[in-house]
């Protein structure tokens, strides 16, 4: 069995319905379980403490998800260009994780929604995974050949899928199929990389 990791932030809802996508990818594979988590919110004035358990959607994601899972997909809104303070925050206290080497040689991808057609969407992706390659994972692109990425009008980069949000759109059927792929494909890698040493 291989745990796949879905962990991001969603202000107004458009991450965390990629973030389904994903899951439906990654639960396509024979043996692949997804596991949906999110971060709380933070605070400009001070750190602010949030209750264990969220109101609604995705648990809070623990360094226990991370260090246990044997895939990452990693989302984020697009904040001028970089993913939201929100998450960055949480991956700032990895430390201890990139220490042990715990997420060292595991396949990961990146995804995004932003307001804007210009919004910032592929340098948010190319900064998401900035913090992966620092943990040595093995970074998961969307490939050339994948017929959704040559036609979308909407969201979606060789870097990860993305999403257009202005105006509360949903996400459009190129969308969804390349956020499906690239959690199928995270899968995929993670069945293959648990059965060998790297």
């Amino acid at each position: 069995m291989a745990n796949i990791l879905i962990l991001y932030y969603s202000r107004n809802g458009s991450t965390a319905k990629m973030a389904q996508q994903i899951a439906r990818g990654v639960e396509s594979v024979a043996g692949a379980e997804a596991i949906l988590r999110t971060v709380p919110e933070v605070s400009a004035v001070c750190e602010k403490i949030a209750d264990g358990i969220p109101d609604s959607g995705a648990p809070y994601a623990t360094l226990q998800d991370l260090e246990r899972c044997d895939g990452l997909a990693l989302g984020s809104p697009t904040h001028f260009g970089n993913m939201a303070a929100a998450l960055k925050h949480f991956i700032d206290g990895t430390t201890a994780l990139w220490l042990s080497g715990g997420l060292s040689g595991k396949p990961a991808g990146v995804f995004t929604s932003t307001g804007s057609m210009h919004g910032g969407q592929e340098t948010t992706l190319l900064s998401m995974m900035l913090p992966l390659m620092h943990h040595g994972m093995l970074l998961m692109s969307l490939p050339c050949n994948e017929i959704a990425l040559r036609e979308t009008l909407s969201g979606g980069t060789p870097y990860g899928p993305s999403h257009r949000s202005e105006t509360d759109a949903e996400l459009t059927e190129h969308e969804k199929r390349l956020c499906w792929v690239l959690g199928e494909r995270i899968a995929k890698a993670a069945m293959v990389l648990k059965s060998v040493a790297l």
